[in-house]
């Protein structure tokens, strides 16, 4: 039934925006963990990549995560020659996290959250309506 394949796109489509969310979350509760010793590498931010997957029981193409990975790229740096972080030169390297793209992507994952799940809701109201009309 052609309700129940929407039923089940949909929930995908929630299913990849929940692992984006959960990603976000995670970078920025780590944005100011640095490394344990000196001159260590400290949190790297985790980014989600998405991809269309062929569904053979649907017959559809669905979302999917693809991959989560790290963002590339050199950490910023502040002195601070008193932290056990501090490399030989009193640079600490602090996470490639920004706060302000962070809450960015998180607002995009929720409307897109929000937009599946109105779909949802929907369809389900449209396969109510038709249980009820068969009654």
């Amino acid at each position: 039934m052609d309700l129940d394949r929407a039923l089940r796109i949909s929930a995908a489509g929630m299913a990849a925006q929940s692992t984006r969310l959960r990603v976000v979350a995670e970078n920025l509760a780590n944005r100011d963990s640095t490394g344990e010793s000196a001159g260590a590498d400290p949190y790297r931010r985790r980014t989600v990549s998405f991809a269309n997957r062929l569904d053979r029981s649907l017959g559809a193409e669905v979302v999917g995560v693809s991959r989560i990975g790290t963002e590339p790229g050199d950490f910023p740096t502040r002195f601070d020659p008193a932290h056990p972080a501090a490399d030989d030169r009193g640079y600490v390297k602090l996470p490639n996290v920004n706060s302000v793209v962070e809450v960015m992507d998180m607002r995009e994952a929720q409307r897109s959250y929000s937009a599946n799940l109105s779909v949802l809701e929907t369809t389900r109201g449209m396969l109510t309506r038709a249980i009820e009309a068969l009654r």
